[in-house]
């Protein structure tokens, strides 16, 4: 069993580095910026919770586990310009941890392949840990970057309409 857990925790890192250079070439192309950007396929936050997500996420910040991508770390209060290019970086993270995440599952069919059923089971429960969890968490993220920006668009032109009105009424 130990073996298992050793070669599942192995295997999930170089997926990391195998997610991170084919998003880097993924990344120029159209498809990306027209499809993954915007992908999102659990949109049901009850769901989320229910599949523990919100655990997940608190496991995420407060361990060592929020050291391994400073660009998502926010520490400061964040800026509305600054959004743009968060939610970019967390696009980055999520798509290379879902390329990692089928990446992994080629063992899990070759271990399903051979009759290895444990080791199978075993590499798939680290993997869903490892990077199925966390690119729904950066998708729950930029969902609520793109609630927010909404919310702050909509403020804007509250704003303008506010201010057009008061123009019209003092000339």
């Amino acid at each position: 069993m130990i073996k298992y857990l050793t070669f599942s925790f192995a295997i999930s890192v170089i997926s990391w580095i195998v997610g991170m250079v084919i998003n880097a070439v993924l990344i120029k192309t159209e498809f990306y910026k027209k499809n993954l950007t915007k992908f999102n396929f659990i949109t049901n936050e009850n769901l989320n919770r229910y599949i523990g997500i919100e655990l997940f996420k608190w496991i995420t910040i407060h361990s060592f586990f929020r050291y391994f991508n400073p660009k998502l770390s926010v520490k400061k209060k964040i800026r509305p310009t600054e959004l743009p290019e968060l939610r970019n970086e967390m696009t980055i993270a999520e798509i290379s941890h879902l390329i990692a995440f089928f990446f992994v599952n080629v063992f899990v069919l070759i271990k399903l392949i051979g009759g290895a059923y444990l080791f199978a089971l075993v590499i798939l429960l680290v993997n869903i840990v490892m990077n199925l969890y966390p690119t729904l968490l950066q998708q729950q993220n930029k969902r609520r970057i793109d609630k927010y920006g909404t919310m702050l668009a909509a403020r804007e032109a509250h704003r303008i309409r506010t201010l057009s009105s008061v123009r019209a009424t003092a000339q």
